[in-house]
Formats: C-alpha cells, sequence, structure tokens
C-alpha cells in the first residue's frame, strides 16, 4: 500500500494536483467547517477551483439537513451553491425509496410508508419524492412509554402500528427515545425494511466527537441479532452512482476530499475515483492517514493549504 503524499507547503505538487482533477467532491463537515466554525481558507479555496472551472459537489452524511438546507448554510458562510450540487443521505435514501425499491421489492408498492427515525432533513426529501411517511419530528413520538404501549406494540395492533409501514429508515436523530426505538424494531419485525441514511458512528462539531446516525441504528442492530441495514451515505457506491449520473464526469479526473477514511476516502478509492485527499480538521489522523487500511492519495494538514499552489 503506498504513502500518501503530503502537500501542504509544497507549490509546485499542490499546482500539479489541482491540475489533474476536473471536479472535486467535498464532504462538508470536518473539512469545510466544524459545526457553525468555517475553517479559515475554506471559502477561498472554494472560488479557487471554481475560476479554474472546476467541477465542485458537496456530498454529505448528515442527514438532519435537506439539499436546501444545505445549500443555504453553505450560502450563510459565503459558499454560493445551488440545491443541485449537494448530495446528501437523506436524498439518496429518497431516491432509492421512491425509484429503486418497488422493483426490487414489490411488496413495497402496498406498505408504501416509511417510519422515520430522524430529523426534518429526512422528511423534506421524502416529501420531495411524494413519500409518505410517520415518526420524524412528530411530537407524539417524543414522550415516555407507557404499559399500553408495551401491550399494543406487543399484539401489533394497528392503531399503534400502521399496517401500511414498508419501511424504517433510520438517520441522526437529536431527540432518539425508547419509543422510536420500540416502534422501529417492532415494524421490522413485521416485515419492514431496514435502511439507514449512513452508517457515521461519530459527528464532529465544535472540535469534538458527538454521536452519529450510526450511533443511532446501533441499538437495533443489536437487537435484530447484527442485521445491518442497507445505507445510502459515503461509502456506499449508490451515492457515487447518482452523482455520475448527474453530472456525466470521467471518474478518473475526479477527487474525493475528506476527513474520514472509513467514510470519504473509502468512497472515493472503492468509486475508482482518480484522487482522494485527506484533510486532518476533521476525525482522521496523520497516523491513520500515513499507516491506516484506507489511505488517501494525498493529504494536507487544512483545505486551505490548497491556496499556496497559486
Amino acid at each position: 500500500m503506498s504513502t500518501p503524499e503530503y502537500l501542504t507547503g509544497k507549490k509546485d505538487a499542490i499546482h500539479q494536483f489541482i491540475d489533474k482533477y476536473d471536479v472535486f467532491l467535498f464532504d462538508c463537515d470536518g473539512v469545510l467547517w466544524s459545526g457553525d466554525h468555517l475553517f479559515p481558507g475554506s471559502v477561498p479555496t472554494l472560488e479557487m477551483l471554481r475560476k479554474k472551472n472546476k467541477r465542485v459537489v458537496f456530498v454529505t452524511n448528515n442527514s438532519t439537513k435537506s439539499r436546501e438546507d444545505y445549500r443555504k448554510k453553505l450560502e450563510s458562510m459565503g459558499i454560493p451553491a445551488t440545491v443541485e450540487e449537494v448530495f446528501g443521505s437523506s436524498y439518496s435514501a429518497s431516491i432509492y425509496i421512491s425509484r429503486i425499491l418497488p422493483k426490487t421489492h414489490p411488496e413495497v408498492k402496498k406498505r408504501n410508508k416509511v417510519f422515520v427515525v430522524g430529523e426534518a432533513g429526512i422528511e423534506t426529501e421524502l416529501a420531495s419524492e411524494g413519500i409518505s411517511y410517520l415518526g420524524g419530528t412528530d411530537p407524539a413520538y417524543r414522550r415516555e412509554v407507557t404499559p399500553d404501549d408495551y401491550k399494543l406494540l406487543a399484539a401489533g395492533d394497528p392503531s399503534v402500528l400502521d399496517p401500511d409501514v414498508g419501511v424504517v429508515l433510520v438517520g441522526l436523530d437529536f431527540h432518539f427515545n425508547y419509543l422510536k426505538l420500540c416502534y422501529a424494531y417492532h415494524y421490522i419485525q413485521r416485515g419492514a425494511l431496514f435502511l439507514a441514511t449512513n452508517l457515521d458512528s461519530t459527528l464532529p462539531s465544535a472540535g469534538a466527537l458527538f454521536p452519529g446516525a450510526g450511533s443511532i441504528s446501533a441499538p437495533l442492530v443489536k437487537m435484530l441479532g447484527s442485521q445491518e441495514p442497507m445505507a445510502f451515505g459515503k461509502p456506499n457506491q449508490a451515492m457515487m452512482d447518482a452523482i455520475e449520473g448527474k453530472f456525466q464526469f470521467e471518474r478518473s479526473k475526479a477527487c474525493m476530499v475528506g476527513d474520514r477514511t472509513n467514510t470519504d476516502i473509502r468512497f472515493g478509492l472503492e468509486g475508482k475515483l482518480g484522487g482522494t485527499l485527506g484533510v486532518l480538521t476533521g476525525v482522521a489522523t496523520k497516523e491513520e492517514f500515513l499507516e491506516g487500511d484506507v489511505r488517501p492519495h494525498y493529504y494536507v494538514d487544512k483545505l486551505g493549504d490548497l491556496l499556496e499552489g497559486e
């Protein structure tokens, strides 16, 4: 396994790196910002790439925001973007549920509702595809479990378990609780498909790590005897196929930029992209980039270091 090339401080190497690719896929959290803190150099780096006629695509596993939410966040930080340039895990999951799942699992045509464990970003993207859902941000599911809940769920009572639910979709949920876990489990036990927007174990914010979407689905995996959900965020290649189909680019001329080896870098490597660039402003450490099982082609201390190639 080759050693990644360190680009920071190497003007000629950075210049050659940028010239090599036509498309740059960017993770957001841990690369452009952390929480609400924009990393210095992020905006001018993106501006520099656009001036060089490079295509920029924002690829995020954060399911709590819709594509429009992300566009607004990008613009609030001084980064011009269109909805079409944003690919999120909620969007990928919604596309799959509406357009692919009915072909591979015909039963979903009849049981076509989705029980959501997650935030408004998932709901918005499901609605954009005309998919009915329940759970999610509904206050009715943000309460303690009662003795009646146990009885009705155990009996599969249709007054609490909607018989039209054919999919359970789990993402990052800031209001995750025991009641939602109970509902999700019993829907799956009654034949609903177990899907996840993404499986990130952690979420970087404010310079620290917090539970990610993978930590929300983990209790269900444990309850179901290690049954893993089908996931749609990085590194799942369904998202890569969707991005390629949308923008019609040559993979050898594209580069994935990210801070995680197990999602971002793996996404680019398994997608057979021409390059992968790791940044040290998020989850991965220098040691992981240099010695881990999944290594980027290049790495920098921070994204803004690419400006040194000017």
